[in-house]
């Protein structure tokens, strides 16, 4: 127990500490607005970061920071991207944020659940099936997720898997402006 306090308040300390500009001032792939303490959006190596708070007692800190990235980070414009969007990947990881869950560890079948910024969408698969992201209370003031369906069937941790998504099916993401 005492490793996952220690992990959660040195990872609380990488999104809250001050970072000088001249750390950042002189690198191409990011920017200030890239930037939440320390965490680098911009870098893509540290793309899986955030959703590290799941293995923590408050995922919510996931879910409050990604909608802050997705909203902040990302705009429609010629320099809209906090980086360098190296292979796509800085618009990859707004893709899987957007749907609500992210790849944190690539060749695993995981993926970690954030908080979705889409209120539906639905994925043709080249199965025949189909999978769809539902959002009940979708709104810029409810960022947080209250509970998870996958097939009408309550989450009980804050991953999918990547046969779910294969299967077909549905996901319900609950959201409220609380964390409580």
């Amino acid at each position: 127990m005492l490793e996952k306090a220690v992990f959660t308040r040195r990872l609380y300390s990488l999104f809250s500490i001050h970072l000088p500009d001249k750390y950042f001032e002189n690198t191409e792939d990011i920017t200030k607005e890239g930037i939440i303490g320390n965490y680098a959006n911009g870098n893509e190596p540290s793309h899986h970061v955030v959703y590290l708070y799941n293995w923590t007692k408050s995922p919510w800190k996931a879910q409050d920071k990604i909608r802050i990235i997705l909203k902040r980070m990302y705009k429609n414009r010629p320099d809209g991207l906090g980086g360098n969007d190296d292979f796509g990947q800085m618009s990859a990881w707004y893709i899987f944020s957007s749907l609500g869950f992210y790849p944190v560890a690539p060749g695993s079948e995981d993926y970690s659940l954030g908080s979705p910024l889409v209120a539906n969408a639905v994925f043709n698969l080249e199965n025949g099936k189909t999978f769809e992201v539902a959002t009940v209370n979708q709104s810029d003031k409810n960022v947080f997720v209250r509970k998870v369906f996958l097939n009408r069937k309550l989450l009980t941790s804050p991953v999918i898997k990547h046969s779910d998504i294969i299967n077909g099916g549905r996901i319900t993401f609950y959201k409220s402006s609380s964390t409580k």
